[in-house]
């Protein structure tokens, strides 16, 4: 038995090594397919060699229900990666979030009822570890699940507003004073369902009191906030159900959210504190009325603009990703090449829905990775640049960031568009970007609007540039 244990902790080592090296994979556009291999491998590794300890150590009560499970579960996986559109990734990420949390706290919840941890350990780390641990599983848990569905809901446009209610910051202390006052009395009461139910339904509330006032331009740190907390669930219900494995890969998932977290904040030039409390982005459905009229451009004429352009920047936006237009792009840059033009691509680290969304579109499309600049190498260029060709993007190029003291995108920092000779956006309409404000830039004379169709615009002016 005591070389089974052995082998069976060996086993989670590696499993353990395969989440590190597949995490480290995932820090380059150009690895990460790699890293997903390693940790989706890992994860199957560690999953097997559980089944494998607890058949060793009593048997499991039915195999038909884990192996039914484990069927269903894929199939069901399966079949949302081969259906999710890229513009709806995003959402997906969110709602693989909450369910990771929602299901540490069925896992706490189920283990917790009807423990009796005062005569003897309910698990090897001790009584009062494990309803710690009971209690941490529990309010991490429900927070990322009802707070991951409301951040799905604004993402897709469901709720469209933001909601400040009456002393919402107050109760969001008292929500969690009061938690620490039920794992008190879990503490108190061993196995009593009543504060753990209490604290389940207090954990959802505090989830959707986080995230329903948070603005849009904010929604990828809540992003990667929601993505940290599911991971810090995942290690408190390892501790509850003494899983090294599970303790291991949630911590490493914990804590790459937090840094991903801490980046997207620096990135937006806001504290984490400021995210949550002060709800920064004004409402979605704000300034959508159009405040003014502008002359639109065909594609025939705007090519005009490109004949002769030594320096070219592509700024992508979620506007790319809605209509799909990312191959588009690539062969509008690749024509400018051919044409002697100096092609290359702006991404704001908080470009689309979520981290990285802008990174992701432009490998799909075989865009070269050497070819991509984030906002601090790009924007001395924009200065000299001839064309500076905006693709759906919005809050991220909005000049009041910079001028509009106090306003929903103040001190976000921006890619410098408006340095550019000639601005050409593609775009649908006038209306703002996700947080509501109204961009001075549509209005310049020295920006040409481009409205309809990402996609369809785009294939329009690649033909266009072609004739000249």
């Amino acid at each position: 038995m005591g070389v089974a244990s052995h082998v069976y902790d060996l086993g989670y080592l590696v499993a353990a090594g395969l989440f590190i090296f597949g995490l480290k994979d995932l820090g380059s556009p150009r690895s990460a397919p790699r890293g997903n291999r390693l940790g989706a491998l890992g994860m199957l590794a560690a999953v097997v060699i559980t089944l494998l300890k607890m058949e060793s150590e009593g048997g499991i009560l039915g195999w038909e229900l884990i192996l039914g499970g484990l069927a269903l579960g894929g199939l069901i996986g399966a079949v949302m990666a081969i259906r999710v559109q890229m513009t709806g990734m995003p959402e997906m990420v969110g709602l693989l979030n909450g369910f990771g949390g929602g299901a540490s706290a069925l896992v706490a919840l189920s283990e917790g009822v009807g423990a009796d941890w005062t005569g003897v350990d309910p698990s090897a780390v001790g009584p009062v570890v494990f309803v710690l641990a009971v209690g941490a599983s529990s309010l991490i848990g429900w927070v990322t699940l009802t707070g991951s569905l409301v951040a799905v809901f604004k993402l897709n446009g469901v709720m469209r507003r933001n909601v400040f209610l009456p002393g919402q910051n107050p109760s969001k202390v008292a929500g969690l004073l009061a938690s620490a006052a039920l794992v008190w009395w879990m503490l108190a009461s061993p196995g009593a369902l009543v504060p753990l139910l209490l604290l389940a339904v207090l954990s959802c509330a505090l989830g959707i009191l986080l995230v329903i006032p948070v603005g849009g331009g904010d929604m990828p740190v809540v992003i990667s906030f929601l993505n940290s907390l599911s991971g810090l669930a995942a290690s408190a219900t390892g501790f509850v159900v003494n899983n090294n494995a599970l303790i291991i890969s949630g911590a490493l998932v914990g804590a790459a959210g937090l840094i991903l977290t801490g980046i997207m904040c620096k990135a937006m030039n806001r504290t984490f504190k400021d995210v949550l409390f002060k709800a920064y982005g004004g409402s979605a459905a704000a300034g959508t009325q159009e405040k003014r009229s502008v002359q639109g451009y065909e594609a025939e004429d705007a090519a005009l603009a490109f004949d002769g352009a030594r320096s070219v920047i592509i700024v992508p936006g979620y506007g790319m990703a809605v209509s799909q237009a990312q191959h588009v792009v690539r062969e509008l840059g690749e024509e400018l090449e051919r044409r002697g033009s100096e092609v290359k691509y702006a991404i704001h680290p908080v470009a689309g829905r979520m981290p990285g969304h802008m990174n992701v579109l432009l490998a799909e499309a075989n865009v070269p990775y050497d070819k991509l600049f984030e906002l601090d190498e790009i924007n001395p260029y924009f200065a000299e640049c001839d064309v500076a060709l905006v693709v759906g993007a919005n809050d991220t190029i909005n000049p009041a960031a910079k001028t509009d003291e106090g306003g929903p995108l103040w001190g976000m920092p921006v890619l410098a568009v408006d340095k550019a000779r000639t601005v050409m956006i593609v775009k649908r309409s006038l209306s703002p970007g996700y947080a509501g404000v109204d961009n001075e830039l549509f209005y310049r004379p020295s920006t040409m609007m481009l409205f309809g169709d990402g996609k369809r615009k785009l294939t329009d002016l690649l033909a266009a540039v072609k004739d000249l």
